[in-house]
């Protein structure tokens, strides 16, 4: 069993090795469930069949010393040096490989239980969420409020909420669901949504929105200022990056392809789309540089993940700790 736990490591560390470094692609849900059901047979195994085994053979360790004593006994001798109860101890002792699985189960148990139907942390990798969340932000995700699902496949097994325009939602990238995506849910089944000359529109409405007082959002790594605005949707006030005088360029049409493509309509202006059952449109607060669903279409609600709704770290910048909007 050493010997097969050993293997066992050596190809989890050439898979996380190959994922980390860009070689493949990983689930990692799928990966924390199959190291669940793994350390859980090692538990098992050591709960009935390797602990027992351990025990009995301390026992008999200590019946053959007592005959050993009570044989000396007869003979005249009561003085006996035994090392007893470091025999015993090293008997009972956990193998590593035993450690290093059974050992682990609980704590993994835990992770997998709380990731998979309370909270799971994400790391920010792109601007596109600027200023409402930064690059290096970490952040938490509510795994329930829309609903619990199983892990891996996603499958919805009891409803929550539903999402509403405003929140900040993670989801499975539609054309590649290995992919987790964070952006702004801007529009719910059944709703128009139309980007045109910079302003978003719901069903026909501008959403309301303001300048705030220069300078603006100032970008650290640009060193450079950039227009901010609030925005609201629904019952949610946000900030937004939007410069007047750049215009989204979306490519050719008839390059544009994605489910429920008939539902949108592209001009110079813009783009409007009417979201189809089951669907959401996302965008990015940075709405000058994030490719959402302007570009590549709808977000079917399988593909959810959670609300975000806490950021719990940025290691260059703590006073980004906190609850965002």
């Amino acid at each position: 069993m050493g010997a097969l736990t050993g293997v066992l490591y050596g190809l989890l560390a050439v898979f996380l090795g190959g994922w980390y470094f860009g070689k493949w692609s990983g689930n990692f849900s799928l990966l924390l469930l199959i190291l669940t059901v793994v350390t859980f047979g090692y538990w098992l195994a050591e709960r009935f069949v390797f602990a027992p085994r351990r025990r009995a053979a301390a026992a008999t360790l200590e019946q053959q010393d007592q005959a050993r004593r009570a044989k000396l006994s007869e003979q005249g001798i009561t003085k006996v040096d035994s090392n007893l109860e470091q025999a015993r101890e090293s008997l009972l002792a956990q193998p590593w490989w035993l450690d290093w699985t059974a050992g682990l189960f609980p704590v993994i148990l835990v992770v997998f239980l709380l990731r998979s139907f309370l909270f799971e942390p994400f790391k920010i990798p792109s601007g596109s969420m600027i200023p409402t969340l930064l690059i290096g932000d970490l952040i938490l995700v509510n795994k329930y409020h829309y609903g619990v699902r199983l892990p891996v496949i996603n499958k919805k097994i009891i409803a929550n909420n539903d999402p509403q325009r405003g929140d900040v939602m993670v989801f499975r990238y539609p054309k590649d669901t290995s992919i987790d995506y964070i952006k702004r849910v801007v529009g719910v089944p059944g709703d128009e949504i139309s980007f045109r000359n910079q302003q978003l529109y719901v069903n026909g409405v501008a959403a309301p929105m303001e300048q705030t007082p220069p300078p603006g959002f100032y970008d650290e790594d640009l060193r450079q200022y950039f227009p901010e605005f609030k925005e609201k949707l629904g019952a949610v006030e946000h900030e937004i990056l939007l410069n007047p005088r750049s215009q989204p360029f979306y490519g050719p049409e008839d390059k544009i392809t994605f489910p429920y493509r008939e539902n949108c309509r592209y001009s110079a202006e813009g783009v409007t789309c009417k979201v189809p059952p089951g669907n959401y449109f996302m965008m990015g607060d940075n709405r000058d540089n994030s490719q959402d669903s302007r570009f590549w279409g709808f977000v079917p609600d399988e593909n959810i993940v959670g609300k975000a709704f806490f950021v719990w770290m940025n290691f260059g910048n703590l006073k980004r700790i906190g609850g965002f909007h």
